[in-house]
């Protein structure tokens, strides 16, 4: 699973990197803690112009399906199994043609033992940011105004999958990380996508993924640099 991701790079730094054409509105500041239902910002390409136009947006991470009555869900949608995502109700219409990247600089995991839980840092190993495959989806709020402008809401998943090699030893769950040459292809809606084209992009992640590093951090509290830093190096 994913459930603390960091972003330090800034929202231009992220246009320029992911060729974004439109920035949006609020979009948030670099974060070395981001929880589940706060905001982070994702690479879309909007179905509604052609050609596609690619926008870099900021949205609640915690999809919410476009069907919903309220923004709560009875389980956890900030992450999604890549294995069944096409099937599952929340989720497949996204599939389909919302898919988005989600940029970070690496995330969070806990290595558990007994009853306790080690929290490590997991980024590439070159430094670079990740894009994470993700998916989206606009959900208009049945309790607001039509004049309100918040009534409109962009939200986010986070697909996993099994965890391999080095870091299936810390959890087997992990994020599925797309390599650039599937950027285009991933984000473009005119590909209809389906459980075939998921599986399609999580083997193209393999190597990506195996590709990772990690080590040890202290406990995950606050906000800010300080987070990431190996736990040898907070220690001295």
């Amino acid at each position: 699973m994913c459930g603390r991701i960091i972003i330090t790079d800034t929202a231009p730094d992220l246009a320029a990197m992911f060729d974004v054409e439109h920035e949006g509105e609020n979009l948030p500041e670099p974060s070395w803690n981001i929880r589940p239902t706060e905001q982070i910002p994702i690479v879309l390409e909007s179905a509604r112009t052609d050609p596609a136009v690619r926008r870099l947006e900021s949205a609640r991470w915690s999809l919410i399906p476009s069907f919903a009555t309220e923004s709560r869900s009875k389980f956890p949608t900030f992450n999604a199994r890549a294995e069944t995502a096409a099937e599952k109700p929340t989720f497949k219409t996204s599939v389909r043609s919302r898919r988005a990247l989600v940029p970070a600089t690496g995330y969070f995991e806990w290595h558990t033992e007994g009853t306790v839980k080690t929290p490590y840092f997991i980024h590439s190993d070159d430094g670079m940011p990740l894009a994470f495959a993700g998916l989206y989806s606009w959900w208009k709020n049945p309790a607001a105004a039509d004049t309100d402008p918040t009534r409109w809401v962009l939200s986010a998943t986070i697909l996993t999958t099994d965890a391999q090699g080095p870091l299936a030893r810390l959890h087997d769950r992990t994020p599925v990380v797309l390599p650039e040459e599937w950027w285009d292809q991933w984000l473009d809606p005119a590909t209809a996508g389906d459980q075939t084209f998921v599986d399609a992009a999580v083997a193209s992640s393999r190597p990506v993924l195996e590709s990772l590093n990690f080590y040890e951090v202290a406990p995950v509290t606050g906000n800010g640099p300080e987070l990431i830093e190996p736990v040898d190096a907070v220690s001295m």
